[in-house]
């Protein structure tokens, strides 16, 4: 089958694109998908750049797990899959093959009811993901879908969007609470807009100019936009006007003290990415003298993605898709992806599935 293999940390010449690469075949337990989407995120490429670091050493090369990895090369990345069960393993009713599915990516590694995520890894780092023409994944995350959108569409949703429901869960977002949203045109950035509006609460947007009637088509109350050059804290007082109840920040960098500045006392402070940068000042004395709570995330429980799976399902939230890529066309795809002057996300499709995009969304 054709894939791309990641194999190595580095560049993009680390991702390369075979014609050669044997077809899985599924163990017990588990179904292989013919992939018809799958959308791309952060994660596999800071995974790629091993921009994670260590506890000790930020700017060391390290994947996701850091010191205690499951990432072997060759991988195959990409964790939004979205496709049809081809075939089943032992143990999996043979009625499921030419179920459309959806994926969880999340590996969980503890049984079902055991929400802890502290030993979760993923699809696409832990075992090979779908930036390819096949791929096995356990039958319990392969979800049945019944929505009305293409499979690119479709393909937009899983990794971003948990994501942002999971950092909603743990600042506790209630309804008509207030949050703002650093890095709000990116992939998890605007699913947290769209998902603070299902639970009833105002989301305000932290972006870039040029973006302002995008993100308040999807939610968001108002924009502050971050390149002014004024005072964030005194702008987002301006435009907000009302206690910050939650930030749900994604940028960090040098903002990070004045996202602690703008919570009211007692808010919430939770982060699943730093793209501003990682290592950050922290004045402790307004963490602890206004009583905040600082959470950190990353991906999502089952019962956060079977929720989300009902949101798509009922039309509560929507796809918010960029672009498509024949999967040959790879490395333009990520190109573009880092590049960030868009909303939403981008789209592989494997080359025999292309025509079937339609392509008003294609990449040219």
């Amino acid at each position: 089958m054709t894939a791309v293999q990641l194999v190595g940390h580095g560049g993009l010449e680390q991702l390369v694109h075979r014609e050669d690469v044997p077809i899985p075949v599924p163990g017990p337990g588990e179904v292989l998908l013919d992939v018809h989407a799958c959308g791309m995120n952060n994660t596999d490429v800071w995974v790629r750049e091993g921009a994670y670091g260590s506890d000790t050493d930020p700017g060391s090369v390290s994947t996701w797990r850091r010191g205690r990895s499951t990432l072997t090369f060759p991988r195959i990345q990409g964790a939004d899959v979205v496709g049809r069960v081809a075939a089943v393993g032992e143990g999996v009713d043979e009625a499921r093959v030419g179920e459309r599915v959806m994926i969880d990516f999340s590996i969980y590694n503890r049984p079902e009811g055991d929400e802890s995520l502290a030993d979760i890894d993923y699809i696409g780092h832990g075992r090979d993901g779908g930036y390819a023409e096949y791929a096995v994944v356990p039958a319990e995350n392969a979800y049945r879908v019944d929505a009305p959108l293409a499979d690119a569409e479709l393909a937009t949703f899983c990794c971003a969007y948990l994501t942002a429901e999971q950092m909603l869960d743990r600042a506790r977002l209630a309804s008509g609470e207030v949050v703002l949203v650093t890095g709000a045109s990116g992939g998890v950035g605007s699913a947290i807009v769209q998902l603070a509006r299902v639970r009833g609460a105002i989301p305000y947007a932290v972006s870039s100019a040029g973006k302002e009637q995008a993100l308040k088509d999807i939610g968001a109350e108002d924009v502050i936009l971050r390149d002014a050059g004024g005072d964030l804290v005194a702008e987002v007082e301006r435009v907000v006007g009302a206690p910050v109840d939650v930030v749900a920040d994604l940028v960090a960098g040098p903002m990070f003290n004045d996202l602690l500045r703008i919570l009211r006392p007692e808010g919430r402070y939770t982060t699943a990415g730093a793209i501003g940068g990682p290592v950050v000042q922290l004045d402790l004395r307004t963490m602890y003298l206004k009583q905040l709570d600082l959470h950190g995330s990353s991906q999502g429980t089952r019962t956060a993605f079977r929720r989300l799976l009902r949101y798509i399902e009922e039309g509560s939230i929507r796809p918010l898709l960029h672009g498509t890529y024949p999967l040959s066309r790879f490395h333009e795809a990520q190109t573009e992806f880092m590049a960030k002057k868009y909303i939403g996300n981008l789209v592989v499709v494997p080359d025999r599935h292309w025509a079937e995009t339609g392509a008003p969304h294609a990449a040219t």
